[in-house]
Order: C-alpha cells, then sequence, then structure tokens
C-alpha cells in the first residue's frame, strides 16, 4: 500500500450558510489523502498503474466550485466522487478549510476533516 497526499489546494469558492458568503466568497484550503496500492506502479514508472493526482485534483476543484452551506457537505461530494471514479482507492482523509471565516473573531480558519474507507 501507498499514500498520495494533495496538500494545501487553494479555492476560492461561496460555501456558508450566511446570504453574503453566497455572493462574496471565500478562500480555502484542501488537504486531501489517499490511500492506494503503489506497488505496481514503482516497477512500472507508467501513469496508468496508479492514482492519477491531477484527476483528484481536478475533482476537488470542481466540487469546491458547487455551492454548499456546510463543509461536510462539499467534502463528503468530494469523497463520494473519489470512490465512484477511482477503484484503486481505498481510504481518503480529507479535510476543508474556510480561511478567514466570519464568525465574529480572529480566527486563521475553521477546518472540518473526514476519513471514509471503501466498504
Amino acid at each position: 500500500m501507498g499514500t498520495i497526499k494533495l496538500q494545501n489546494i487553494r479555492t476560492f469558492s461561496y460555501h456558508g450558510c450566511l446570504i453574503e458568503e453566497s455572493k462574496i466568497g471565500s478562500d480555502y484550503s484542501v488537504n486531501l489523502e489517499v490511500k492506494t496500492d503503489l506497488r505496481k506502479s514503482a516497477l512500472s514508472d507508467k501513469l496508468a498503474d496508479t492514482v492519477d493526482y491531477v484527476l483528484l485534483n481536478s475533482i476537488v476543484n470542481e466540487e469546491m466550485a458547487i455551492r454548499s452551506n456546510l463543509l461536510e457537505h462539499v467534502a463528503q461530494r468530494i469523497i463520494k466522487r473519489i470512490f465512484l471514479e477511482i477503484p484503486e482507492v481505498s481510504r481518503i482523509l480529507l479535510s476543508v478549510s474556510k480561511l478567514n471565516p466570519p464568525i465574529g473573531g480572529d480566527v486563521e480558519a475553521v477546518t472540518i476533516q473526514m476519513e471514509e474507507f471503501r466498504t
């Protein structure tokens, strides 16, 4: 087994429960970690034998572009899509952070983290 990590994927998205958030948007950071078998690609040196991190990045960006009220909702969509489109992934650890959230305090980020295993 092995791990592929995409760290600090930056997006500008419109998630949140406040009407203002749907209009002005915010900066987000996503960290994604997937477990998969890397032995074949380590020997073959072929992209077809591994999980393409370009595809992982595309899935994250496409789902982050679809508005949600909650970070949990967009995170679940990302997880569901990765499992659907990439059968080689056995586990996903995903965190989605809203940077400088409008919560009435000096807070750098609010982060949710979800972990799911293929069933």
